[in-house]
């Protein structure tokens, strides 16, 4: 029997939680133990002093953030499923074990084709927490196999595939990439300038308000509105600017002026075209023009 498995389930919940951490974010520290568990401070000591008799090359305490950080040398004691951890990360939290999403006989989800790689995503997730750029081989449709180096700031899933949002220093502009095309991928230890950071990101900072409704040339617009909880026949969103285009086209938005889309497939239409003037992905957006 390994030492881990002499712990007891909570504690490998919170064991599970200082490996998620630094594999994820690369640090982690005592008050986010004592913070997410509503543990003590000598508990959340043992957790770590147990955390490090079971993987001892995995950390070291840097008592100038009093903060215990990821090594080289990291090997990860938990297996973290890289589907649920996105998911887990979207909403704001990262419980340490993941298990991945267990099938249901009686609830079906939609089928996920595209799963990013669990190392590719730990590296981005540090990258973007400690403020970090990346050196990466990018395989893309136009250009082939590049090296390219990114400063990313966020994730983003548009429904079908996980993209990372990054200031590209080739083209020296932000721009979304998908992260199953990332090859390879290392963190770079060096500072970034202030026009690579998420606040020079205007598409990102930008907030589009979005007036959806159902689309006009359909038969029982009744349908739609109970669909997408309408109030008074229209829904109303705030998107930010860099997302709009993969919302549109995602929901099958009409976006053309006349609503000039087929109703059969397009059942939603923008209110107002001219609100979507200035995004720079609409060339996603149905019918816009």
């Amino acid at each position: 029997m390994s030492l881990l498995e002499t712990a007891n389930h909570a504690q490998r919940e919170r064991l599970a939680f200082i490996d998620f951490n630094l594999q994820y974010f690369g640090q982690v520290a005592r008050a986010d133990l004592i913070q997410r568990f509503q543990t003590g401070l000598a508990a959340a000591t043992r957790d770590f002093s147990f955390y490090k008799e079971c993987a001892p090359k995995n950390l070291v305490l840097k008592h100038q953030t009093k903060k215990y950080h990821r090594t080289n040398l990291f090997k990860p004691l938990f297996e973290h499923e890289p589907e649920a951890v996105l998911t887990g990360l979207c909403r704001g939290f990262g419980d340490g074990i993941s298990h991945g999403v267990q099938p249901s006989q009686v609830c079906i989800d939609a089928t996920r084709l595209v799963h990013p790689d669990a190392e590719v995503v730990s590296t981005v997730t540090r990258a973007i927490t400690n403020h970090q750029p990346i050196k990466v081989n990018y395989v893309s449709l136009s250009s082939g196999e590049s090296v390219r180096e990114l400063v990313p700031h966020a994730l983003i899933n548009n429904g079908l595939r996980w993209h990372v949002r990054a200031f590209d220093r080739k083209h020296e502009e932000f721009r979304d990439f998908v992260l199953t095309r990332l090859v390879s991928i290392e963190v770079l230890d060096e500072p970034i300038a202030a026009q690579e950071a998420r606040e020079a990101d205007k598409q990102w900072n930008r907030i589009v308000d979005l007036h959806l409704i159902p689309h006009p040339e359909l038969k029982h617009p009744k349908a739609i509105e109970l669909d997408f909880d309408m109030v008074d026949g229209e829904l109303t969103l705030e998107v930010r600017a860099a997302l709009v285009g993969y919302l549109l086209n995602q929901w099958k938005v009409d976006c053309s002026k006349e609503y000039s889309l087929n109703s059969d497939e397009y059942q939603l239409a923008l209110k107002a075209n001219e609100a979507i003037y200035g995004v720079e992905n609409l060339i996603l957006a149905p019918g816009y023009n």
